[in-house]
């Protein structure tokens, strides 16, 4: 495997691959949980490449997945670009402070057959092997509000 990219060290504690439980609401769907995987690896570049899938954690599902690249832009600042194959696209900047990364969206596209997402907020942080994510959006005309939680442990 190459050699972490500089620039990418204050990522170090997010590689390799998580995986747990979490939580969803929205007003305008009912209340859910799923199973998670994420795994956050690098090719010696200056991002770190971000793939997430979730699984309905009776039947194994499939419900969501997301795919992306951090990159950190020196200085305590990030940018996150992630595509969702529902057809939004995110693009957020925000702070990594140690182990704890906020984005904010700088802007969220979607297709024409897309759910309209305005807004969206989310955040990274780890305590030793626990991975903690959270993602906030404004979506169908609502404004910004909570909408998934989860807890992740790091695989051997």
């Amino acid at each position: 495997m190459a050699e972490l990219h500089q620039a990418c060290a204050p990522l170090a504690f997010l590689l390799g691959t998580w995986q747990g439980t979490g939580t969803g609401v929205y007003p305008t769907i009912e209340d859910f949980s799923y199973v998670e995987e994420v795994s956050f690896t690098h090719a010696g570049k200056p991002f770190v490449a971000y793939v997430q899938k979730t699984k309905d954690p009776g039947s194994a599902m499939p419900l969501h997945a997301e795919a992306g690249y951090l990159r950190p832009q020196g200085g305590g600042r990030i940018e996150l670009v992630l595509v969702q194959p529902s057809g939004i696209v995110e693009l957020l900047e925000g702070t990594i402070e140690g182990s704890d990364i906020r984005l904010e969206s700088a802007a969220v596209l979607g297709t024409a057959s897309a759910k309209p997402v305005t807004v969206t907020e989310r955040r990274f942080w780890a305590d030793g092997e626990v991975l903690h994510s959270s993602v906030a959006m404004a979506a169908m005309g609502l404004e910004l509000q909570p909408h998934v939680v989860s807890e992740l442990r790091r695989l051997p």
